[in-house]
Parts: C-alpha cells; structure tokens; sequence
C-alpha cells in the first residue's frame, strides 16, 4: 500500500501548486516574465522528455509483452494519439476565453491604473472569467490526475518526474484563476481559495483512478495507460506551455527552459536508474 500512499501524495503535490500560482500573484507586484517563460518552457522539456524517451517506449515494451513486438508498437501508437484525441476534446468543449490553455497575460491586469480596477471589481464580468476557469482548470486536471497516480503506480521514478513538470505548469493555472478573482473582488483570501479548490481536481483523479483501475491493472492495461499519458503531455506542450512560454519572454528563454528541462529530467532519471 505504500506505493499507493506515495502516488496520492504526488497527485495532490501537483494538484496544489495552483495555490503556488496564487501566491506569485499576490506577492508580486509585477510578473516576471522571464522566470515565467522559463519555468514554462522547463515544464515542456520535462514533459516531451519523459513521453518520448520513458512513457512511450515503456508502453510499447509493456504491449509487446501481451500481444507481440509488431501488435504492440501499434497499439502504443494508438493509444498515444488516444491520449491526444482525449485533451483536444476536453479543449474543444471549454471556450477559448475560459480555457486555462489561453492564459491570462498578468501583466497587463498588473498594469491596470487604480481607477479601472475598482470600475472592474463593479463588474461580474471578472468574476465570471475566474471562476469558470477555475472550473476549466478543474476539468483538466482531472485526467492529469489520473496519469499522475498510475504512472506512480508503476514506476514511482516516473511519477515523481511526472508531478514536477505538471506542479510547473499548474502555476500559471493558479495565476489565471486568482488574478480575476481578485481584481473583481478585492478580496485575496476568496481568489486564493478557489485557486486552491481548482487543484483538488488533480488528487480527486488520483482517488477515482484508483477505485476505477485496481482491479484491472495489468501489464496490457498500463501500456495503454502510459501511451495516452504520453500522447496528453505532448498535446499539453505544443498547445498550452510552449506558445505560453514564447508569449510571456523571448524565444530563446523559452528554449532554454525546454533545453534545462530535457537536461535536468535526463539526469534524474539516470540517478535513479
């Protein structure tokens, strides 16, 4: 049961680091859009690095084993597209100004004079934007919920790299979520509460993940769940952390974040080998 344990404390460590998001909001009077560009391109290098040299490969050694090399590479392929297919809808049905992928520029709600802010806290508009994000948010976290848990599962090593890169990412998320929340309201303790409620989605994945996939883990079945993590984590890079880290800093930032990230999950996961 140990293992359990560990994968539902990753789950909520990454789940909760919208409230981290939070923080950065509140304690900092301006963005740093540099660090931001940084730490998002770090999250994507982490990501890519661990589906296309760890998760996929696995899944396909996992399948092969049940249905052989040939049968096997292709239900990995498979499954990783699945994976796609899956975040694409769950994009798809959140619009575009409510969607966690198109996040908020800080920024500029930083830049706002004293005056429009306290015209926008009259305003539901704010309020709305923040609070059906925080849903959006909710929504996607949920799977990442459940790919956090059953990754641990298998391979805590791989968890754990896991739960950094969507901790990273779920920064921003809490940003998106606090910052209208606050500025409609004025009040920092609700937007920090709904930021942190959002994340609770992550380890409530991790609970469903866990009454719905226990008895039914077998090798087979965790290929096929490796190989839609991978093809989620991709999708989650190219659509939402890379475009994001090019939008808050310069490119170069941004590819040296992927290029740390690459290097720094590389060396991990070679220490614990």
């Amino acid at each position: 049961m140990t293992v359990y344990y560990l994968a539902f404390g990753l789950t909520l460590f990454a789940g909760l680091a919208t409230g981290i998001g939070s923080a950065f909001a509140f304690f900092s009077k301006k963005t740093n859009p540099i660090f931001l560009s940084q730490a998002l391109g770090f999250s994507a290098g982490v990501m890519v690095y661990v589906s296309m040299i760890e998760l996929f490969p696995e899944s396909k050694t996992l399948l092969s084993k049940s249905y052989g090399e040939k049968t096997g590479y292709l239900l990995a392929t498979i499954s990783f597209f699945m994976g796609m297919a899956i975040i694409a809808l769950i994009d798809k049905f959140v619009p575009n100004f409510e969607n966690p992928h198109e996040l908020k520029d800080v920024s500029e709600m930083d830049e706002l004079t004293e005056e429009k802010k306290e015209a926008l806290r009259k305003s539901k508009d704010l309020m709305r934007m923040g609070l059906v994000s925080a849903i959006a948010i909710a929504i996607h976290n949920f799977p990442e919920g459940i790919a956090t848990f059953a990754a641990t599962i298998e391979d805590p090593a791989i968890g754990f790299s896991i739960a950094i890169a969507i901790a990273i990412h779920n920064i921003p998320e809490g940003i998106a979520v606090s910052v209208p929340i606050f500025y409609a309201t004025g009040n920092r303790k609700k937007a920090f509460c709904y930021s942190f409620l959002s994340g609770l989605a992550e380890p409530l994945g991790a609970v469903l993940g866990f009454f719905l996939l226990y008895s039914i883990f077998d090798a087979s079945v965790i290929g096929f769940i490796f190989g839609g993590i991978a093809g989620i984590m991709v999708f989650i890079s190219f659509d939402e952390l890379l475009p994001a880290a090019e939008k808050y800093g310069e490119h170069h930032w941004a590819i040296l974040g992927v290029i740390a990230g690459m290097a720094v999950m590389a060396a991990s996961l070679l220490l614990l080998q």
